[in-house]
């Protein structure tokens, strides 16, 4: 008996997790709205694979914006999938070189260098935020979405591993001058690190709340843009999935994140739960969720978002098994969630084993 057990267990652990996803999808049959089984990335790939979204149980696609064309959409709607279509806001790589004007600046004057392979963009510069405006008019003008999610919608740093990087931005003339006439604050003009010196040593907190605001006003202006086109589309937001207090505060410290405001403005919050990414163990996916749930509950129930986390498939750092990828799905789609999707369609493809799960997963109600 107690040499059969190794072979016995994992049959039945797997049986027990599809059960319980089987469960937590209880609220498809509470609601009138389907539970979202997604798939992140370019699902195209799954396609060419030879898959098709109905066998794998895929009812909604999120499609980065430069990966959507007129074949992937067509085919998604014959498959009766959702399109959702991941809007990228702040990530400024590309346009940075030939403008270097919104480069962030750092309190010492110089630019901040990019944060591993992401690279920021000062968030007030006018030219980026109209070249932003007028991508997402021209993806609404092409295409009926069912919603746009909003992506790298921080201030220049990078979370997406177990040792943040959290630069301090931007103290551009421009960014300065717009804190300085928001708040009615008279600024020293000699140079930028003595401004920096008086902005973080006297007026911190209102530094603080300005930054938000001006992310606020992002989501505000892309919103209105989604309201105007297709007024009937959901506005999603992913943002880091970090607690108020962790890190410093650097959610709302350095990132610029307020996720109450957040709260009150999506449709959809979609919190990136990477958990080897960001050396967490699994049950903190479910445990986070909770707590986002619990923290908007004094939202109206009619204006309360939805919540449809996006876990790890992908191999980096290490490798997630799939056993780690199932428990990681069934963690992010266990109650308040009323949706799921998994970073990325290559992760998938890279190890059969995982396709196998998502059928086993998203198929369990069919």
């Amino acid at each position: 008996m107690i040499m059969r057990w190794p072979f016995i267990l994992p049959a039945f652990v797997a049986l027990f997790l599809t059960l319980c996803f089987g469960a937590c999808n209880t609220n498809e049959h509470k609601s009138e709205k389907p539970f979202i089984k997604g798939v992140y990335g370019n699902p195209g790939t799954l396609l060419k694979a030879g898959y098709t979204f109905n066998e794998l149980g895929v009812n909604a696609l999120f499609v980065r914006s430069h990966s959507l064309n007129d074949e992937l959409y067509k085919t998604a709607l014959e498959q009766d999938c959702k399109v959702f279509v991941e809007f990228p806001v702040l990530n400024g790589k590309q346009f940075l070189k030939n403008n270097p004007q919104c480069l962030p600046i750092e309190p010492n004057g110089q630019a901040s260098p990019p944060a591993d392979w992401f690279m920021g963009i000062c968030p007030t510069c006018p030219d980026f935020k109209e070249d932003r405006r007028q991508h997402l008019k021209s993806i609404l003008n092409r295409y009926k979405v069912d919603g746009i999610f909003l992506d790298y919608l921080h201030w220049h740093a990078q979370f997406e591993t177990p040792e943040p990087i959290l630069p301090e931005t931007c103290f551009c003339g421009r960014c300065t001058d717009m804190f300085s006439k928001a708040y009615h604050i008279e600024l020293h003009r000699d140079s930028i690190p003595e401004i920096a010196n008086q902005i973080l040593s006297f007026h911190k907190k209102e530094w603080r709340q300005w930054r938000c605001s001006v992310l606020s006003n992002w989501v505000t202006d892309l919103k209105q843009i989604l309201l105007s086109k297709q007024p009937e589309s959901l506005l999603g937001l992913f943002y880091c999935a970090w607690y108020p207090d962790e890190y410093d505060s650097a959610l709302y410290r350095n990132l610029g994140i307020d996720i109450n405001d957040f709260a009150k403005q999506a449709d959809v919050l979609a919190p990136m739960l990477f958990h080897q990414m960001k050396d967490r163990p699994l049950d903190w996916i479910g445990e986070y969720t909770r707590w986002l749930d619990s923290i908007t509950n004094s939202i109206p129930p009619e204006n309360k978002p939805e919540i449809w986390p996006i876990v790890q498939a992908h191999n980096h750092p290490g490798v997630i098994s799939p056993n780690e990828f199932r428990e990681a799905m069934l963690q992010g789609s266990s109650s308040p969630s009323s949706g799921i999707m998994m970073f990325s369609d290559q992760s998938l493809l890279q190890d059969p084993r995982k396709i196998e799960v998502i059928k086993e997963l998203y198929l369990t109600d069919d």
